[in-house]
């Protein structure tokens, strides 16, 4: 059983200081306390909660999936290639943009997890979702490869 989920997160209800924190506090939360704190950089715990968020969106196709990406701030989806079962998405503005550059690191394996999560509400094959490019990384935007097998 879920103790929470994303429709659950919805009804917060701060008369004061309202629905949402800072961009800074959340990246605090994310890349030091679970990407420093844990072990394999948290990837096993970031990977397991995106799944969950992704799981509970009521999406029913990709496009679907790219617009609530962009509605709950996550960053803004570009298709860039579309063939056969795979899609490769750039995110424009995700989370990590503006971090400074720490080649050889990619550290949005929670927004990759949240698509595949997604995707597997409405997809019954095995959804496979890679992460190509990350700001992180020095690249100038991230991106996902996404396979549907």
């Amino acid at each position: 059983m879920d103790l929470f989920t994303y429709e659950d997160m919805k009804k917060i209800n701060r008369k004061k200081l309202g629905n949402q924190i800072p961009l800074e506090l959340f990246r605090s939360v994310r890349l030091i306390g679970m990407y420093q704190g844990l072990p394999m950089n948290g990837k096993n715990t970031t990977v397991a909660v995106g799944r969950k968020i992704g799981q509970s969106l009521p999406v029913q196709k990709i496009d679907e999936v790219l617009a609530h990406f962009e509605e709950l701030k996550i960053g803004i989806p570009t298709v860039l290639e579309s063939k056969d079962n795979e899609y490769l998405v750039k995110i424009d503005d995700c989370f990590c943009k503006g971090l400074p550059p720490h080649p050889g690191n990619k550290v949005c394996d929670l927004e990759g997890a949240i698509l595949e999560g997604a995707i597997s509400r409405f997809y019954n094959g095995k959804v496979m979702v890679h992460e190509e490019k990350c700001n992180v990384n020095g690249d100038s935007q991230c991106e996902y490869r996404i396979k549907l097998l």
